[in-house]
């Protein structure tokens, strides 16, 4: 039987990168997957190329609460439970030192990051099926620092914390909650960052960061939902509480 049988997923920040091959293999495992992101457009594009039946999507801003009450409940109308909550949704905002950092861009990225986390948290948690499991993005941002980046290492600092917490007060329903820490991802959000830390020759920061990763290259999406799904299924029953760093021996 697969992994995910009869079980249902919620993605956060589902039209992404990683939201999105994440909902492919939970597919792929038997879950029915509903995707949460900003932008229509791209969830429609996102759901469209994942050609199934058994994946929809909500339009929703994760930093207000009364869309992040809507998402909840409509995705445990769609397919009657929640077993699986893949809370995603991430920005990462600029590259400056943290006396020059845009207040205004520290206050998006906390917004996001943190508040879209516990809101997300506060309104899925009460529909969830006993038993199941809330999966946490954060970084490796979230276990060290790095110049430039305040504002993004603070909100994945910050998750690590609201997850701990949840993660005892669900204990009772069984439901496990976990935090995840990539590495950096082939992605779209570190185009921005190389870019961030030098415009004039990003190729050249990805090199650098590359060398700083004892295997010696950027994670895969795709390896980074291989863990996701492993947190997701019953293989994981008995972790909760737990940071899952995934770096490439950056931590080493």
């Amino acid at each position: 039987m697969a992994r995910l049988e009869n079980k249902t997923a919620l993605i956060t920040g589902g039209a992404g990168s990683i939201g999105l091959i994440t909902a492919q293999k939970f597919l792929e495992q038997g879950a029915k997957v509903i995707l949460v992101d900003l932008k229509e457009d791209a969830l429609k594009e996102a759901v469209s190329s994942l050609h199934s039946e058994n994946v929809s999507y909500i339009v929703a801003d994760v930093t207000q609460s009364a869309q992040v009450e809507n998402y909840a409940k409509l995705a445990a109308e769609k397919f009657g439970k929640i077993d699986i909550y893949f809370n995603n949704a991430g920005i990462e905002g600029v590259v400056k030192p943290i006396t020059e950092y845009p207040e205004d861009v520290f206050d998006k990225v906390i917004a996001v990051n943190v508040k879209g986390v516990w809101l997300g948290c506060k309104y899925v948690l009460p529909i969830m099926a006993d038993g199941g499991s809330i999966i946490i993005t954060s970084s490796v941002a979230g276990v060290s620092g790095s110049p430039g980046t305040s504002a993004y290492n603070t909100s994945k600092h910050a998750v690590i914390g609201t997850m701990r917490s949840v993660a005892l007060e669900a204990a009772p329903r069984k439901i496990r909650v976990n935090t995840v820490h990539p590495s950096p991802v082939d992605n779209r959000m570190m185009r921005s960052l190389e870019a961030g830390f030098n415009e004039k020759d990003a190729a050249g920061v990805k090199s650098q960061l590359e060398k700083s990763i004892p295997l010696g290259r950027y994670a895969e999406p795709s390896e980074i939902a291989d863990l996701v799904v492993f947190l997701a299924s019953d293989e994981s029953k008995f972790m909760t509480g737990t940071l899952n760093i995934i770096d490439g021996g950056m931590q080493a």
